[in-house]
């Protein structure tokens, strides 16, 4: 073999190499649209995203551990919380606030918002008792206590679902009860009892869980309680309607379900 072709050989392979290098560089748009995909998504499949999630007073403690759960689960996803009474929250998506997704403590709130949200979804379950003050000191223990007027009874606002599933069983029981206070939400009238500026009040059964180091929880049995529903739904004016989707029907797994039991919530 002569040199010259040898020389020529190798001359015709370095060109070629030249030329593919930059191809390889580039790769196609089908490569990098998948790079893309694969750099904002967890190992989930469910694209990474910072949800905001507005849900009821009652679901604070319990959704603070549900959202640690959540973004364990999903890596480069963060949740938070904005919490309020259900009718506070219904007047926010209202007025626009940026949120994607919203949970409340009842259904006829929920449904007042259909042209706002997606499909809801009901995911727990609650009750009511009577909070006293640590030890029961006015020793309560059924809903006609309620009426005494010289107990000081703090309950929510009728516009509350906690104010309204009040007012049902004690309308029901025909009891007769002059509140010193309408709280706002239901961990409005727990913080009156839990600091001894009310001798009762109505709340959720989780609601009182949460203090039983201040307060004392008498049942309601089941004939004359009411139960609340949770449902919750993605947020129409989202722009991580995937995430908000995921994150939402999420809280039907065994996983959320199991927390949610854990904080004493019923399952839907």
């Amino acid at each position: 073999m002569s040199l010259a072709f040898t020389r020529r050989r190798t001359a015709a392979a370095i060109l070629t190499a030249a030329l593919l290098v930059p191809l390889a560089a580039c790769g196609s748009d089908d490569d990098k649209k998948d790079s893309g995909a694969d750099a904002n998504a967890s190992a989930t499949g469910v694209p990474k995203a910072d949800l905001t999630v507005l849900a009821a007073s009652s679901l604070t403690d319990v959704f603070k551990t549900a959202g640690a759960a959540y973004e364990k689960e999903h890596p480069g996803t963060k949740v938070r919380f904005s919490f309020a009474g259900s009718q506070e929250l219904a007047a926010q998506v209202k007025q626009g606030a940026p949120a994607d997704a919203l949970v409340t403590a009842d259904t006829k709130t929920m449904d007042g918002l259909k042209s706002d949200t997606g499909t809801p979804a009901i995911i727990a379950k609650n009750r009511l008792v009577i909070a006293t003050g640590k030890g029961n000191p006015e020793k309560i223990d059924d809903l006609k206590d309620l009426s005494d007027t010289k107990l000081k009874v703090v309950l929510a606002a009728p516009e509350v679902p906690v104010g309204r599933y009040s007012k049902q069983i004690l309308d029901a029981q025909k009891i007769a009860v002059k509140p010193v206070s309408q709280e706002p939400n239901v961990r409005a009238v727990l913080s009156k009892v839990e600091l001894g500026e009310a001798d009762a009040g109505l709340v959720y059964k989780t609601d009182a869980a949460t203090a039983t180091d201040k307060v004392e929880a008498v049942d309601i049995p089941d004939a004359r309680n009411a139960v609340a529903s949770y449902p919750a739904a993605t947020l129409k004016t989202t722009k991580n309607s995937e995430a908000a989707d995921a994150f939402v029907k999420w809280l039907s797994t065994p996983e959320a379900q199991r927390i949610l039991a854990d904080a004493g919530f019923q399952r839907p």
